[in-house]
Protein backbone atom coordinates (compact mmCIF):
# COMPACT_ATOMS: atom_id res chain seq x y z
CA UNK A 1 0.00 0.00 0.00
CA UNK A 2 1.53 3.18 -0.69
CA UNK A 3 1.74 5.71 2.13
CA UNK A 4 -0.41 8.51 0.25
CA UNK A 5 -3.39 7.75 -1.78
CA UNK A 6 -3.02 8.46 -5.46
CA UNK A 7 -5.59 9.23 -8.10
CA UNK A 8 -2.47 10.69 -11.10
CA UNK A 9 -4.31 9.72 -14.33
CA UNK A 10 -7.91 9.83 -12.50
CA UNK A 11 -10.29 12.37 -13.84
CA UNK A 12 -13.22 13.56 -11.33
CA UNK A 13 -16.40 15.49 -11.48
CA UNK A 14 -17.76 17.11 -8.10
CA UNK A 15 -20.90 18.60 -8.20
CA UNK A 16 -22.01 21.61 -5.78
CA UNK A 17 -18.66 23.04 -5.68
CA UNK A 18 -18.85 26.81 -5.79
CA UNK A 19 -18.68 27.60 -2.25
CA UNK A 20 -15.15 28.06 -0.82
CA UNK A 21 -15.70 27.12 2.56
CA UNK A 22 -18.33 23.93 1.39
CA UNK A 23 -17.39 20.20 0.91
CA UNK A 24 -17.52 19.86 -2.69
CA UNK A 25 -14.68 22.44 -3.16
CA UNK A 26 -12.97 20.92 -0.34
CA UNK A 27 -13.31 17.66 -1.82
CA UNK A 28 -12.11 18.78 -5.07
CA UNK A 29 -8.94 20.62 -3.66
CA UNK A 30 -7.97 17.55 -1.97
CA UNK A 31 -8.72 15.20 -5.07
CA UNK A 32 -6.40 17.31 -7.52
CA UNK A 33 -3.76 17.75 -4.85
CA UNK A 34 -3.39 13.77 -4.96
CA UNK A 35 -3.29 14.11 -8.54
CA UNK A 36 -6.44 13.82 -10.23
CA UNK A 37 -7.80 15.96 -13.35
CA UNK A 38 -10.65 17.99 -11.69
CA UNK A 39 -13.93 19.42 -13.13
CA UNK A 40 -16.19 21.00 -10.71
CA UNK A 41 -19.68 22.14 -11.21
CA UNK A 42 -22.17 24.83 -9.51
CA UNK A 43 -25.34 26.85 -10.38
CA UNK A 44 -23.54 30.17 -10.72
CA UNK A 45 -20.32 32.09 -12.41
CA UNK A 46 -18.46 31.67 -9.68
CA UNK A 47 -17.19 28.36 -10.40
CA UNK A 48 -14.77 29.82 -12.47
CA UNK A 49 -12.72 31.63 -9.73
CA UNK A 50 -13.27 28.28 -7.72
CA UNK A 51 -11.44 26.67 -10.17
CA UNK A 52 -8.77 29.14 -10.86
CA UNK A 53 -8.01 28.81 -7.60
CA UNK A 54 -7.23 25.12 -7.94
CA UNK A 55 -6.26 24.81 -11.42
CA UNK A 56 -9.40 23.07 -12.43
CA UNK A 57 -12.14 22.88 -15.15
CA UNK A 58 -15.26 24.96 -13.53
CA UNK A 59 -19.09 24.16 -15.79
CA UNK A 60 -22.04 26.19 -14.98
CA UNK A 61 -25.60 23.84 -15.10
CA UNK A 62 -28.83 23.11 -12.81
CA UNK A 63 -28.30 20.00 -11.91
CA UNK A 64 -32.36 19.16 -11.69
CA UNK A 65 -32.68 19.66 -15.14
CA UNK A 66 -31.89 16.86 -17.54
CA UNK A 67 -31.03 18.70 -20.29
CA UNK A 68 -28.34 21.43 -18.68
CA UNK A 69 -26.94 17.64 -17.23
CA UNK A 70 -27.04 16.34 -21.03
CA UNK A 71 -25.33 19.59 -21.99
CA UNK A 72 -22.87 18.84 -19.13
CA UNK A 73 -21.79 15.40 -19.89
CA UNK A 74 -21.01 16.66 -23.44
CA UNK A 75 -18.30 18.26 -21.96
CA UNK A 76 -16.98 15.81 -20.47
CA UNK A 77 -15.08 12.45 -22.87
CA UNK A 78 -13.92 10.52 -19.77
CA UNK A 79 -14.35 10.29 -15.98
CA UNK A 80 -12.80 8.28 -13.21
CA UNK A 81 -14.41 9.55 -9.48
CA UNK A 82 -18.40 11.16 -9.32
CA UNK A 83 -18.96 13.01 -5.98
CA UNK A 84 -21.99 14.28 -6.08
CA UNK A 85 -22.20 17.00 -3.50
CA UNK A 86 -24.60 19.24 -4.63
CA UNK A 87 -28.05 20.06 -2.70
CA UNK A 88 -28.97 21.03 0.65
CA UNK A 89 -28.90 25.01 -0.43
CA UNK A 90 -27.56 26.48 -3.10
CA UNK A 91 -25.78 30.30 -1.91
CA UNK A 92 -27.42 31.77 -5.30
CA UNK A 93 -30.44 29.80 -4.19
CA UNK A 94 -31.15 29.23 -0.78
CA UNK A 95 -34.24 27.48 0.13
CA UNK A 96 -35.37 29.29 2.51
CA UNK A 97 -38.52 28.48 5.12
CA UNK A 98 -40.58 27.32 2.17
CA UNK A 99 -39.46 24.07 2.29
CA UNK A 100 -39.68 23.95 6.38
CA UNK A 101 -42.48 22.82 8.65
CA UNK A 102 -44.64 19.73 9.10
CA UNK A 103 -45.51 17.94 6.69
CA UNK A 104 -49.39 18.96 6.71
CA UNK A 105 -48.13 22.74 6.15
CA UNK A 106 -45.89 21.94 3.13
CA UNK A 107 -46.87 22.76 -0.12
CA UNK A 108 -46.50 19.91 -3.03
CA UNK A 109 -44.46 22.33 -5.23
CA UNK A 110 -42.01 22.81 -2.49
CA UNK A 111 -41.60 19.25 -1.93
CA UNK A 112 -40.69 18.70 -5.62
CA UNK A 113 -38.46 21.80 -5.41
CA UNK A 114 -36.29 20.40 -2.21
CA UNK A 115 -36.48 16.50 -3.70
CA UNK A 116 -35.31 17.69 -6.94
CA UNK A 117 -32.10 19.42 -5.51
CA UNK A 118 -31.37 16.91 -2.86
CA UNK A 119 -32.17 13.57 -5.05
CA UNK A 120 -32.83 14.71 -8.40
CA UNK A 121 -29.61 16.18 -9.20
CA UNK A 122 -28.07 12.70 -7.72
CA UNK A 123 -30.02 10.54 -9.89
CA UNK A 124 -29.38 12.75 -13.17
CA UNK A 125 -25.81 13.04 -12.71
CA UNK A 126 -24.85 9.54 -11.95
CA UNK A 127 -27.26 8.65 -14.85
CA UNK A 128 -25.13 10.50 -17.63
CA UNK A 129 -21.64 9.71 -15.74
CA UNK A 130 -22.41 6.08 -15.77
CA UNK A 131 -21.37 5.15 -19.34
CA UNK A 132 -18.22 7.22 -18.57
CA UNK A 133 -17.42 5.02 -15.54
CA UNK A 134 -18.33 1.93 -16.94
CA UNK A 135 -15.57 2.49 -19.60
CA UNK A 136 -13.13 3.65 -16.34
CA UNK A 137 -13.05 -0.09 -15.22
CA UNK A 138 -12.43 1.33 -11.90
CA UNK A 139 -15.19 3.90 -11.69
CA UNK A 140 -16.31 5.61 -7.82
CA UNK A 141 -19.38 7.04 -6.68
CA UNK A 142 -19.48 8.93 -3.85
CA UNK A 143 -22.52 10.02 -2.24
CA UNK A 144 -22.90 13.47 0.23
CA UNK A 145 -25.77 12.71 1.86
CA UNK A 146 -26.45 13.05 5.76
CA UNK A 147 -27.15 11.46 8.95
CA UNK A 148 -30.34 13.74 8.70
CA UNK A 149 -32.65 11.46 7.32
CA UNK A 150 -30.45 7.98 7.34
CA UNK A 151 -30.05 8.36 11.27
CA UNK A 152 -31.64 11.39 12.68
CA UNK A 153 -33.69 14.20 12.32
CA UNK A 154 -34.56 17.86 12.51
CA UNK A 155 -37.45 19.49 13.42
CA UNK A 156 -39.48 20.77 10.61
CA UNK A 157 -37.23 19.13 7.91
CA UNK A 158 -38.90 16.54 5.79
CA UNK A 159 -38.31 16.96 2.84
CA UNK A 160 -34.48 17.46 3.56
CA UNK A 161 -34.81 14.41 5.61
CA UNK A 162 -36.45 11.92 3.17
CA UNK A 163 -34.23 13.14 0.40
CA UNK A 164 -30.87 12.48 2.12
CA UNK A 165 -32.04 9.56 3.15
CA UNK A 166 -33.09 7.84 -0.47
CA UNK A 167 -29.80 8.63 -0.96
CA UNK A 168 -28.46 5.78 1.10
CA UNK A 169 -31.04 3.60 -0.75
CA UNK A 170 -29.79 4.73 -4.66
CA UNK A 171 -26.07 4.49 -3.07
CA UNK A 172 -26.72 0.68 -2.48
CA UNK A 173 -28.69 -0.04 -5.62
CA UNK A 174 -26.16 1.33 -7.43
CA UNK A 175 -23.42 -0.37 -5.78
CA UNK A 176 -25.39 -3.66 -6.27
CA UNK A 177 -26.46 -2.84 -10.19
CA UNK A 178 -22.57 -1.47 -10.86
CA UNK A 179 -20.68 -4.16 -9.35
CA UNK A 180 -20.20 -6.23 -12.45
CA UNK A 181 -18.69 -2.83 -13.79
CA UNK A 182 -16.30 -2.75 -11.67
CA UNK A 183 -17.88 0.62 -10.14
CA UNK A 184 -18.33 1.36 -6.45
CA UNK A 185 -20.40 3.45 -4.93
CA UNK A 186 -20.70 4.59 -1.06
CA UNK A 187 -22.45 7.50 0.81
CA UNK A 188 -21.12 9.67 3.15
CA UNK A 189 -23.39 10.84 5.88
CA UNK A 190 -22.04 14.48 7.84
CA UNK A 191 -23.21 15.84 10.96
CA UNK A 192 -22.78 19.54 12.23
CA UNK A 193 -20.50 20.52 9.75
CA UNK A 194 -19.47 24.36 9.52
CA UNK A 195 -20.28 25.83 6.11
CA UNK A 196 -21.49 29.13 4.69
CA UNK A 197 -24.71 26.93 3.63
CA UNK A 198 -25.81 25.75 7.62
CA UNK A 199 -27.53 28.63 9.75
CA UNK A 200 -25.55 30.04 12.95
CA UNK A 201 -27.90 27.86 14.94
CA UNK A 202 -26.57 24.70 13.24
CA UNK A 203 -23.39 25.78 13.58
CA UNK A 204 -24.14 26.46 17.35
CA UNK A 205 -25.22 22.90 17.45
CA UNK A 206 -21.57 21.48 17.22
CA UNK A 207 -20.69 22.54 20.66
CA UNK A 208 -22.55 19.81 22.03
CA UNK A 209 -21.56 16.39 19.85
CA UNK A 210 -19.00 13.93 21.88
CA UNK A 211 -15.92 15.79 20.50
CA UNK A 212 -17.26 19.30 21.65
CA UNK A 213 -16.93 21.35 18.03
CA UNK A 214 -18.63 21.22 14.60
CA UNK A 215 -16.64 19.65 11.99
CA UNK A 216 -14.71 20.64 9.05
CA UNK A 217 -15.22 20.58 5.52
CA UNK A 218 -11.83 18.90 5.40
CA UNK A 219 -12.50 16.23 7.85
CA UNK A 220 -15.40 14.92 5.27
CA UNK A 221 -13.45 15.12 2.58
CA UNK A 222 -10.61 13.02 3.97
CA UNK A 223 -13.48 10.55 3.71
CA UNK A 224 -14.12 11.01 0.03
CA UNK A 225 -10.26 10.59 -1.01
CA UNK A 226 -10.32 7.20 0.77
CA UNK A 227 -13.14 6.11 -0.92
CA UNK A 228 -11.99 7.22 -4.51
CA UNK A 229 -8.85 5.71 -4.06
CA UNK A 230 -7.63 2.17 -5.37
CA UNK A 231 -7.36 1.35 -1.78
CA UNK A 232 -10.87 1.31 -0.99
CA UNK A 233 -11.19 -0.87 -4.32
CA UNK A 234 -13.04 -3.45 -2.06
CA UNK A 235 -15.64 -0.82 0.21
CA UNK A 236 -18.87 -0.33 -1.94
CA UNK A 237 -22.84 0.00 -0.76
CA UNK A 238 -21.54 1.29 2.65
CA UNK A 239 -21.93 4.60 4.44
CA UNK A 240 -19.70 6.46 6.66
CA UNK A 241 -20.78 8.53 9.47
CA UNK A 242 -18.71 11.77 9.60
CA UNK A 243 -20.30 13.75 13.01
CA UNK A 244 -18.06 13.58 16.20
CA UNK A 245 -19.94 11.01 17.61
CA UNK A 246 -22.80 13.16 17.60
CA UNK A 247 -25.15 10.16 16.44
CA UNK A 248 -24.49 7.75 19.00
CA UNK A 249 -24.87 9.86 21.92
CA UNK A 250 -27.99 9.06 24.26
CA UNK A 251 -27.70 11.56 27.45
CA UNK A 252 -28.20 14.63 26.23
CA UNK A 253 -27.80 16.05 29.62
Amino acid sequence: MSAVFSLKGKKALITGAGSSSGIGFASATALKQLGAEVIITSTSNRIFDRATEIQARGLVADLCDERQVKELFSNIDSLDILVNNAGMTSISNPAGDSEAGDVANIELSNWRLGMARNLDSAFLVTKYALPLLRKSKSGRIVMISSVTGAIMAMKNQPIYASAKAAMVGLTKALALDEAKNSITCNAILPGWIATDSISDKEKEQGRFVPLGRGGRAEEVTAAVAFLVSEEASYITGQSIVVDGGNSIMEERF
